[in-house]
């Protein structure tokens, strides 16, 4: 990927995660689309995250934003993954495809129920097929923290999981650019580790009183991944 800022689109970025992420990479500099399942949904989203006057993000349809964007962040709830993804599959041919769903099943989100064939973004890779490289990335960070004014959030560290080592790389980067520790956890299986963890940092959440319990790994890297 060239110096040029790609440009990013948040499909289900008016929810709490995709929003937040939006608004932290906007102000880091970078052209954001948010998309909705409707564009005027998504236009209002994007005018809240506008509204100090210094951002400019743009609003369009989930469909829209995926042709815009060079890299697609999916940030929906789980019960609709599947179908996003049909809208959007032909948009992303070609891209990177930041896959951040976690299954939760309400009422039991404190339990880990990870879906057939073993984690969402595995179902993610192999619905998009080979011609997109699916990264899974950002479950594991409360959506608050996301919106937090701290430049860096040092107790938030990010497991990234794909089968593409460069994809995974180019997402290490933007997540540094936004103040977020980042990690190579390998290939795209390894994506349940983070989406089950997610239900346990939920029951942390309420066992302990914790507002937005996130993970970070320990030890002092000695080699260059």
């Amino acid at each position: 990927m060239s110096d040029k800022h790609p440009t990013l689109a948040f499909i289900g970025g008016t929810g709490d995660l995709g929003s937040g992420l939006a608004w932290r990479f906007a102000k880091a500099g970078y052209s954001v689309v948010i998309g909705s399942r409707t564009a005027e949904k998504a236009v209002e989203a994007a005018a809240r995250i506008n509204a100090d006057g210094t951002l400019t993000v743009q609003g369009a349809t989930n469909e829209n934003a995926a042709v815009a964007g060079d890299i697609v962040f999916l940030t929906v709830p789980f019960a609709s993954h599947e179908a996003t993804l049909t809208s959007i599959r032909a948009a992303v041919q070609g891209k990177i495809v930041v896959d951040s769903t976690v299954p939760l099943m309400p009422p039991k989100v404190m339990r880990v129920q990870l879906p057939a064939g073993g984690c969402a973004a595995k179902r993610t890779q192999d619905f998009l097929g080979e011609g997109v490289r699916v990264v899974s990335a950002f479950q594991n960070i409360a959506a608050a923290h996301m919106r937090s004014s701290r430049e860096h959030l040092d107790d938030c560290d990010v497991l990234v999981t794909g089968n593409d080592a460069d994809a995974r790389g180019i997402i290490i980067k933007l997540a540094e650019k936004i103040g977020i520790k980042a990690w190579h956890a390998g290939s795209i299986d390894n994506s349940a580790v983070a989406e089950a963890l997610t239900s346990v940092l939920i029951f942390l959440n309420k066992h302990y009183g914790i507002a937005g319990a996130g993970i970070s790994i320990t030890g002092k890297p000695t080699q260059t991944p």
